[in-house]
């Protein structure tokens, strides 16, 4: 049986979690987890940064799919706008890659990997260490790690509910709803 590599990413700015995990049946292996942390430097060159760290890491291990933190709502503006700009990076990284890119919400990549959809940053460091037989130093990482389980997990669901066509289209759709068009009477 051929492994299924999925790169999950925690996409920031001054800290970027990455995790590749592989899955070979009903066991996970991890080929690679760390933080990509620029240093002091504008956004600018963070961004860079963060860009050459995965675009390094994708071609070294060679996954097949992305899975990357889907944005939330909480943040002030600013934070808003910069994690919106990590998450591009991290988003045009897998693209560039050609990889497929799937999307999570925080509380649903807890509920995966921990089932606890408001589990804590002890607690998702604990889980990555049970479940994976890994020490992961920052949360940033080990968010990462869940993320790409999330999305091992989810996957076989996409695979078992669509005809071989219509994988990637099928879980981007249940990913992401359809956008309604309001529309205004004359």
């Amino acid at each position: 049986m051929r492994a299924v590599i999925v790169l999950g990413i925690d996409p920031g700015t001054h800290r970027c979690g990455y995790g590749v995990v592989a899955r070979e049946g009903t066991r996970l292996r991890v080929l690679a987890s760390g933080v990509l942390s620029p240093g002091p430097r504008d956004l600018a060159g963070r961004l860079g940064e963060i860009l050459g760290g995965l675009e390094e890491i994708i071609a070294r291990t060679r996954p097949l799919e992305a899975s990357v933190e889907a944005g939330f709502s909480g943040a002030s503006p600013r934070s808003a706008l910069v994690l919106g700009q990590a998450r591009g990076v991290a988003l045009a990284a897998a693209a560039r890659a050609g990889l497929a890119v799937y999307e999570y919400a925080p509380a649903e990549v807890k509920l995966a990997f921990t089932g606890n959809g408001r589990a804590d940053k002890a607690q998702m460091l604990r889980t990555a260490r049970l479940l994976l037989g890994t020490e992961p130093r920052l949360s940033d990482e080990a968010d990462a790690l869940a993320l790409a389980v999330c999305h091992l997990a989810r996957r076989a669901v996409f695979r078992a509910a669509a005809p071989a066509g219509q994988l990637r289209a099928r879980a981007l759709q249940r990913l992401r709803p359809a956008r309604r068009e309001h529309r205004r009477e004359p």
